[in-house]
């Protein structure tokens, strides 16, 4: 389960939590320019545009689960096993995998604009990248500055919806998340008013009092609503520093600690890791479930003209810094 998210000061931030009970090993990968791309249906891409994410290299393949390009088109892809359906292969468009979505959409589009003339092109296939990685049932956000797409290959077909509060978690269908957010239309960052009834004096006894019934469970309608709340509430400063930290504080607000989701297995789950990008910067910032520390990695560093994938393991040991004691490891 995950939710993804953007928000936007003077840059555009797009970023995710991945909630798994394990970790697949996932790295920060750059593809450069000229790194050659194989897709199963339209062959090899051999120049397109850099992007940075976070990614499962598999036989020299990166298997994004979250990126953004040099022009700052964004992309991430969420659990939706319920509801996704893929397809066979047809003779009439472009046929592209689930494992191939973010790189064909990210090599190709710089913006949001001509993302949705591919995708209106597309089919989504039910190839797998290989016998031990089959078909992820997924569904996508797409993000850049003018605003986000939700993208859902589904029984009924391939569905676009604009996506006006720049929020996603996992089933149901986007069309319900959003009809669901009605239902808490009267919550408020603002002191709540006695509308109960003029016959009875009432007044609030502590402050936040206009969020209650903010749900604070860890399910995907209630994330999405909680997400979406702390979002479209929040208030930041422009900067770099101010605005990367309030990213990650309303990513927070849906944070799974290990203990509340308890699996059948005896595992539990736990937000593996949490990402922030800035996508007019191409910075990838991360934190882990045990690195609370924001670390980055900044694609503009790198050779963007080379033709190997540029990687970088993720940091998952705590880094405590203390303040009146001198640490060396």
């Amino acid at each position: 389960m995950c939710t993804a998210l953007t928000f936007k000061t003077n840059d555009l931030y797009f970023g995710r939590t991945l909630d798994l009970d394990f970790s697949y090993g996932e790295e920060i990968i750059v593809t450069p320019r000229n790194y050659p791309f194989k897709f199963s249906d339209k062959g090899l891409i051999s120049t397109h545009y850099a992007f940075i994410g976070t990614a499962l290299e598999a036989e020299g393949y990166p298997l994004y689960y979250d990126a953004v390009n040099e022009k700052g088109l964004c992309a991430a892809g969420l659990n939706f096993s319920d509801e996704a359906q893929y397809n066979e292969p047809v003779t009439n468009k472009d046929n592209v995998a689930a494992f191939e979505f973010i790189p064909w959409i990210l090599c190709n589009c710089a913006d949001l604009k001509e993302a949705k003339a591919y995708i209106e092109k597309m089919n989504f296939t039910n190839t797998a990248f290989s016998k031990k990685l089959p078909p992820a049932l997924l569904h996508w956000i797409i993000s850049d500055k003018s605003g986000s797409i939700t993208v859902e290959s589904v029984k009924d077909g391939l569905k676009v919806y604009d996506n006006p509060v720049g929020v996603l978690t996992n089933s149901p269908d986007f069309e319900k998340q959003m009809h669901n957010l009605s239902n808490y239309m009267s919550l408020s960052a603002q002191p709540p008013q006695n509308t109960f009834s003029k016959a009875i004096e009432l007044k609030a006894y502590s402050r936040g009092m206009g969020a209650i019934g903010l749900p604070g469970d860890l399910s995907s309608q209630s994330r999405f609503i909680r997400a979406a709340f702390v979002k479209l509430n929040s208030v930041c400063e422009a900067g770099e520093e101010q605005s990367v930290s309030q990213f990650f504080h309303i990513l927070g607000s849906v944070d799974n600690q290990r203990g509340c989701c308890r699996l059948d297995n005896d595992k539990y789950e736990i937000t593996v890791y949490s990402c922030c990008f800035n996508a007019d910067r191409g910075i990838y910032y991360y934190q882990t479930y045990d690195n609370h520390r924001i670390c980055a990695v900044d694609m503009r560093e790198e050779n963007l003209d080379s033709y190997e994938l540029i990687r970088y393991p993720m940091i998952n040991h705590e880094q405590i810094y203390y303040q009146n004691k001198e640490i060396t490891r």
